[in-house]
């Protein structure tokens, strides 16, 4: 057997790696927003024109203490990359000792004492027939790629989700303004209606139905303001934990909800696909798994290894000997209860455990893609109508208003067309929100710029750089 598979060498090869075949459309079938105008991805975030929020994702990307651990996960698999490696090259190991030793007792049994010396070295290598070193050594080498990988994935995540924390929080202090003007106004309308009541020109339901409006508008403006304050919490805690800079950056920004540049939307899955660190790290699982398999089914074969090994000795009473050895020794598996074909099994199975984790990535990452088109182009349509609405809501309100004063309408009347302005209102600074959590959520479903082909490694001892 072993004189066969060593003119043989094919008998351990496995076939090269295929992608697995997974069917994916050759166009978006979603509305592609703003016809596709180009965009540059890298650097998309500088299309939002607001320093505060270019300088908020780099304090995550310097202080987040994920990106840390993804880091971490690089410099470990780096260390089983190179322990994997070591097993290629022959081992070499000294030893040495000095002895002084002797009989003590009678006279007749008296030894008298003796030094003794040793020193020695062991060599040992054993020769990779059947590749089961290399392709150990192979499947430590793509673990590190996928390492890399899952750390540009947790940047693009990160800066994603301190954009989208932003816009949430530039939203919600435009709520928070709207409900606090509304309140204003209906305190205004309390002081009017009390001073109409003890004139006796209004009744007391219509005072207790503007105390109990402007109640509830305090309510909501009170649960607004809490919720501002929760979204400051999170991006203080995603660029590490410094709160009154992040309070400093919230208050330099503008005022307003930022709105990104279009981006540059492929026409085909794969090309956006291959942009994807995710998908990248699958990939890799799979190759590294394969390559695992190579190495149990290696370990079915007998493994050849060269050993020697030279003592130098010296005694008082021997004088100095020098003995030494060397040759090959044949290691052959004939019975271990089918542990190494249950290793092959195993192996084969984290195999097909990896091809269907990256079928089941690349359909997730194109219905995530899908998602996002749809929703940009469903808010895009709805901010249109939603204006319409807001504007001649508000117009409808200042009649009513008007007429209310002039005495032609009630207040049961002027609350319900206050109500629905406000509504119309807080839906369409709503739907411009959600419009750009949209737009970011799909730099996320693109991969957020970032290339296989030319994607660095993190220096370990660095944080990362800004996307």
């Amino acid at each position: 057997m072993l004189a066969v598979c060593l003119i043989a060498p094919g008998c351990t090869t496995l076939a090269d790696l295929e992608k697995p075949d997974v069917k994916i459309a050759g166009t978006w079938h979603a509305t592609v927003p703003h016809h596709g105008r180009t965009g540059d991805l890298v650097s998309w975030w500088s299309s939002f024109g607001d320093p505060s929020l270019s300088t908020l994702i780099a304090a995550a990307q310097a202080e987040n203490p994920s990106l840390d651990s993804a880091a971490a996960e690089i410099g470990k698999a780096r260390a089983t990359m190179a322990a994997a490696k070591a097993d290629l090259l022959p081992g070499l190991t000294g030893s040495g000792a000095l002895t002084r030793s002797g009989t003590g007792g009678d006279k007749a049994n008296r030894v008298a004492a003796t030094t003794t010396a040793s020193g020695g070295l062991d060599a040992s290598w054993e020769i990779d027939l059947f590749g089961k070193a290399r392709q150990t050594g192979e499947a430590a080498r793509l673990r590190v790629h996928e390492r890399i990988a899952d750390w540009h994935d947790a940047r693009v995540s990160l800066a994603a989700e301190v954009a989208d924390y932003y816009v949430q929080y530039r939203a919600c202090h435009q709520l928070e303004r709207a409900y606090a003007t509304e309140l204003a106004s209906q305190r205004e309308t309390i002081r009017a209606s009390e001073t109409a009541a003890t004139s006796g020109f209004t009744s007391s339901a219509d005072l207790a139905l503007a105390r109990a409006s402007a109640a509830s508008s305090s309510s909501t403006l009170t649960a607004q303001r809490a919720e501002c304050e929760v979204i400051v919490k999170s991006l203080a805690q995603l660029t590490g934990g410094d709160e009154p800079r992040v309070r400093d950056l919230l208050a330099k920004g503008k005022p307003g909800i930022p709105t990104p540049k279009a981006l540059k939307i492929a026409a085909v899955p794969a090309e956006a696909l291959r942009q994807r660190p995710d998908i990248n790290a699958l990939e890799l699982e799979i190759a590294a798994s394969l390559a695992e398999v190579g190495a149990a089914k290696a370990d079915l074969y007998p493994s050849l290894s060269l050993g020697g090994s030279v003592t130098v000795s010296s005694a008082s009473l021997t004088g100095t000997a020098l003995p030494w050895s060397f040759g090959p020794a044949l290691s052959i598996p004939l019975f271990d209860g089918g542990s190494r074909r249950a290793a092959v099994a195993s192996a084969k199975a984290a195999y097909d455990g990896a091809v269907a984790a990256y079928r089941s990535g690349v359909l997730d990452a194109v219905a995530e893609v899908e998602t996002a088109l749809v929703r940009i182009d469903s808010t895009r349509r709805r901010i249109g109508d939603a204006s319409v609405a807001a504007r001649n809501y508000r117009t409808y309100f200042n009649a009513v208003d008007s007429n209310w004063k002039a005495g032609g309408a009630s207040l049961l009347d002027r609350e319900e067309a206050r109500r629905s302005a406000q509504s119309a209102e807080v839906s369409l600074i709503e739907i411009r929100r959600d419009s750009v959590r949209y737009w970011i959520a799909l730099y996320k479903a693109l991969g957020g710029g970032w290339d296989a082909n030319s994607a660095a490694a993190p220096n370990t001892t660095e944080k990362g750089n800004m996307l």
